[in-house]
């Protein structure tokens, strides 16, 4: 046997061994699926602190644990995702608000071009608030009828000689004009805005000590930082409605939402491993409120917040890769 010949030998092993290494390679595993790329994922933002944070986490996993491409979106919750979702320009949308339950809702559910994929861990919470303070001068304030002929307290340029109700982003769920109407209410709604903007207007006249009725949620990193007290509204009744676009009754205080994950009926199909994450994902609301203060509180760049929680999280972070 010659040198030449033995070499010969080893070159041939050695482009057996590669064509093997290779064809696992593609194969994923000598007994497995096809291990397939990520690819290119797009999420929805929404117009608050709390999708923010969700939003960058989630990227920040994706992009650093599962090389996937991340693209944000944002599209207003509801309707118009549904439809983003449905002309596959939306994978993934990681709170919806219950928008799945309305009329506009189902019609995408049934058709499968969305889906729901479980819970994102939190639970939402919407109501009428008030500064805690303002219960020392109108203890009656704490529940809606002892509003009832104190509107005045709440007046406003915007207002005139009613009281102002200050309502969040037309985008959100709400139904505070059905509820004054029906609550027979001396208020007058009025729209500073998006989150940014209504959170300006309240907490400015919060910080005044001034009087301020507004439409808020939780979770919400503020609520650590502002005493804000719920007024109570009437109990939920069978029949209760929650969008006032809808004929009905509305006089009845918001349920809690439990915050759903979304995906559309394609990436639900796609086999991308970024889907077991989204499956997966879910944190608590002193999670979000963490990373959202970070952002929208101490204006740190969204995904440096988001790169902090991950590191002093990993044990969290890694079940979502499991």
């Amino acid at each position: 046997m010659s040198i030449r010949r033995i070499r010969r030998g080893g070159l041939t092993v050695l482009g057996l061994t590669l064509a093997a290494v290779a064809a696992l390679t593609v194969s994923g595993s000598a007994f497995g699926g096809a291990a397939q790329s990520c690819g290119t994922v797009t999420i929805n933002e929404q117009s608050w602190a709390g999708s923010t944070a969700n939003t960058y986490v989630a990227k920040y996993v994706l992009e650093k644990r599962l090389s996937c491409k991340v693209k944000l979106t944002q599209v207003t919750e509801g309707a118009p995702y549904f439809q983003a979702m449905r002309d596959g320009k939306v994978d993934v949308a990681l709170e919806d608000w219950d928008n799945t339950l309305g009329a506009a809702g189902q019609r995408y559910i049934k058709d499968k071009s969305v889906r729901v994929i479980g819970s994102n861990g939190i639970t939402g919470v919407i109501g009428w608030y008030i500064p805690r303070y303002l219960l020392k001068q109108y203890p009656a304030f704490k529940t809606w009828r002892g509003l009832k002929g104190k509107e005045s307290v709440f007046k406003s340029p915007e207002s005139g000689s009613q009281g102002m109700f200050l309502g969040g982003d037309p985008s959100y769920v709400q139904k505070d004009r059905a509820l004054i109407k029906e609550l027979g209410l001396d208020l007058k709604h009025v729209v500073a805005g998006a989150e940014p903007a209504q959170v300006a207007r309240w907490s400015q006249l919060y910080k005044q000590k001034k009087q301020v009725l507004f439409y808020w949620y939780d979770p919400q990193y503020l609520n650590a930082q502002y005493d804000l007290v719920r007024v109570q509204l009437p109990k939920r009744f069978k029949g209760c409605l929650d969008d006032e676009k809808q004929s009905g009754k509305h006089a009845c205080e918001y349920p809690s939402y439990g915050l759903d994950k979304l995906v559309s009926g394609k990436f639900a199909t796609s086999g991308s491993p970024a889907l077991k994450f989204v499956k997966k994902f879910t944190w608590t609301s002193t999670d979000q409120n963490f990373v959202a203060n970070l952002i929208a509180g101490k204006k740190m760049k969204p995904e440096k917040a988001a790169e902090q929680w991950v590191k002093a999280n990993a044990k969290k972070v890694n079940a979502w890769l499991k």
